[in-house]
């Protein structure tokens, strides 16, 4: 693409060389601002905070104490090279394009410096946490080879190596739209196992701390990474083409900024517990990373309201590129101080240290208070993720339904009060008395699972996002994808056909029941919580499936006529009550070194609570299948009328030609047989 210039006569060539001497200027520099940068940050928290201080006893080394801290920097910033620029092409670049193979260049160079930082993390971990004698014979392979098999803290970061290995070549080989969003999954899946260890398990709201920790990384990444590519992107789109794929980006950043404020924010106040632990060197290192994301906030409303549209005019875009640098010299600041922070140990809590209960151990949190009613409205323990995912959610579909009823287009009310309403019994499932009291009460378990099975599913169906999305996201004619192309796109996928297909979901519906409740699946989502992450969206977006099957209005490649629709719902309901019966004859308790290790001193027993659980699947779980049927048989009957009035119409269009064309016929059959007989 040839750049716009508003120059004339023989000024334009110098004009355009000026141009892409700066465009190449940065494109060289930006990388170096952002690595020099945070090696500087980097250097100043570990020394302020006492990361790469000696230790006492068993000290690896210098080599250790600075190399491990510089491995994980270079893993930081590949990481974001590798899933950023994968997820930015996808929705601001256009596959087959120069620019995009600048992409996915870039990510696969990415990938290979995450692989060998991966490898030199993995290995400098292994000499800081058993400092043994390095050498070439067998003993000290051994051992690194059991640090990598037998620890979980090996097993991450072999884990890690391997992905970043996969995707340095599948990164090179891939062009395509749809094998570049399956290789960015796997870069994010790659993330994943950092972030469960960047925090110590023994510690207080270990759980919330991880999920806020793999968060943050995530959008970081994209965040961060993003970036980057438009600045290498920028001489092979041009400026007129830049101005539009940074508009793009940075409605990718906005969400990535404030996914990464919230989950910062929580992860701070797990690690400082008190007003004075901010005044330590750890609440310092925090607060240099809590400022350096603020004015990067601040930079991008700044240039997406004030500079993006302004970029054909010479001075804005001066000035933005430098804006650029300057952005990326905060966020080098910010992965600076992040290694610094993961490194320097948080400040202690000045309580007497106790013997934890039984139920601590297993779950990092004390038994909670008896259950009494008013807690079902005031026992809240928020899971960050699905907060995260509601409050988006119910905003886009928002920003939908406004942007229709501003160009004149209706939606109905009922379909946004029904989305809210689920969205809202999302989050109180996943983070009201349901999320505090499941690990302890099997019962409570079941009543999530029912409402995550079926009850949320229901108003989320019938809100029809998908729908919406359609009419409502403005439809890309540049050759790129944007949220309406990926919807649509995912919509009609040969794995969605496969998964709406009305048999395929109602085996994925009832069949998971019996796999994740007889298998030890139960077992990993109760001592695991990324287990616990899966268990939930796993029943959702089969409960989704399921229920879409059988009532929505949005497309799908196969519905069953309504009698069939019924047919299988009372099949459904049938397995249903079965695996509630299942659960309720059991004589022993289900993971009872889980359930039955609480030492509870309140309410019923563990194998009575047990019980009371098959009776919620049995009972409470049937009562959405009964709604379902009545949303089936009413939807039949309407659809009934709105055939009679169709016939209708079209009797009234024609004279009612067909009838009298049918009791001409008859009359002359009539008459035929009268003359036979005669």
């Amino acid at each position: 693409m040839i750049p716009t210039s508003t120059s004339h006569g023989t000024d334009a060539p110098q004009v355009a060389a000026g141009r892409a001497g700066r465009s190449g200027a940065l494109r060289a520099a930006g990388p170096v601002i952002l690595v020099a940068t945070a090696l500087v940050v980097m250097v100043w928290a570990l020394v302020y905070g006492g990361g790469a201080a000696p230790l006492a006893i068993g000290d690896p080394g210098p080599l250790v104490r600075w190399g491990l801290p510089t491995a994980r920097l270079f893993v930081n910033l590949s990481a974001a090279g590798m899933a950023g620029a994968l997820v930015t092409a996808l929705f601001t670049l256009r596959a087959g394009e120069r620019e995009f193979d600048i992409a996915l260049d870039a990510a696969s160079v990415s990938a290979a410096v995450f692989t060998i930082s991966a490898a030199a993390t993995g290995f400098l971990t292994f000499l800081d946490a058993f400092d043994p004698a390095i050498s070439a014979g067998p003993e000290f392979g051994a051992q690194l080879g059991r640090f990598l098999v037998e620890t979980e803290l090996g097993r991450t970061w072999l884990i890690t190596t391997v992905a970043g290995a996969a995707l340095t070549v599948l990164t090179f080989a891939v062009r395509s739209w749809t094998a570049t969003f399956f290789v960015a999954i796997l870069a994010l899946a790659a993330l994943v196992p950092m972030g469960t260890q960047g925090h110590s398990g023994a510690e207080k709201d270990h759980n919330e701390a991880v999920i806020a920790l793999v968060l943050h990384m995530l959008a970081a990444a994209v965040w961060l990474g993003g970036l980057v590519l438009m600045v290498l992107v920028r001489p092979a789109l041009g400026r007129t083409a830049s101005a539009t794929a940074l508009g793009r980006y940075s409605s990718i950043a906005l969400v990535a900024f404030i996914v990464v404020a919230i989950s910062g924010t929580v992860r701070a106040v797990i690690g400082l517990r008190t007003w004075e632990a901010v005044l330590s060197p750890y609440g310092l290192i925090l607060s240099v990373k809590i400022v350096a994301i603020v004015a990067l906030g601040c930079l991008g409303a700044w240039y997406r309201r004030r500079l993006i549209a302004h970029l054909d005019e010479e001075a804005s875009s001066r000035g933005f590129w430098r804006l650029i640098a300057l952005e990326l010299a905060l966020m080098g600041a910010a992965s600076g101080a992040a290694v610094g922070l993961a490194l320097t140990p948080p400040p202690a809590a000045s309580t007497a240290p106790v013997t934890p209960t039984p139920a601590e151990r297993l779950t990092g949190a004390p038994v909670p208070p008896e259950l009494v009613p008013v807690d079902w409205i005031t026992a809240w323990n928020i899971d960050l993720l699905w907060a995260l995912l509601a409050g988006f959610a119910a905003f886009f579909y928002l920003a939908g339904v406004w942007r229709m009823h501003r160009r004149g287009d209706g939606w109905p009310v009922y379909r946004t009060v029904v989305w809210l309403a689920g969205l809202a019994l999302l989050v109180w499932v996943t983070g009201g008395v349901v999320n505090v009291y499941q690990d302890y009460l099997f019962s409570m378990h079941m009543v999530g699972h029912m409402l995550l099975t079926m009850a949320i599913p229901m108003l989320l169906v019938a809100g029809a996002p998908v729908t919406l999305a359609a009419r409502a996201v403005r439809k890309r004619d540049d050759g790129t994808r944007g949220g309406r192309e990926w919807i649509l796109w995912a919509v009609h996928s040969p794995v969605a056909r496969v998964l709406t297909n009305p048999f395929v979901a109602a085996g994925l519906f009832i069949g998971s029941l019996w796999v994740f409740y007889f298998t030890d699946l139960f077992r990993w989502s109760l001592y695991d919580h990324l287990g616990h992450e899966w268990m939930t969206a796993h029943f959702l977006i089969t409960g989704y499936l399921f229920v879409l099957t059988l009532i929505g209005i949005d497309p799908v490649a196969y519905r069953l006529p309504y009698p069939g629709r019924l047919l299988l719902l009372i099949g459904i309901m049938a397995m249903h009550a079965f695996f509630g019966i299942a659960i309720m004859s059991q004589s022993g308790l289900m993971v009872a070194e889980w359930f039955g290790s609480m030492a509870r001193t309140w309410g019923a027993t563990p194998l009575e609570d047990q019980y009371t659980g098959g009776g919620v699947a049995w009972s409470v779980g049937e009562i959405p299948t009964l709604i379902l049927a009545v949303t089936v048989a009413i939807q039949w009957s309407r659809s009934d009328a709105r055939d009679q009035r169709r016939r209708d119409r079209h009797a009234d269009r024609t004279g009612d030609a067909e009838l009298q064309a049918y009791n001409a016929r008859l009359a002359a059959l009539a008459e035929r047989d009268a003359r036979t007989g005669g």
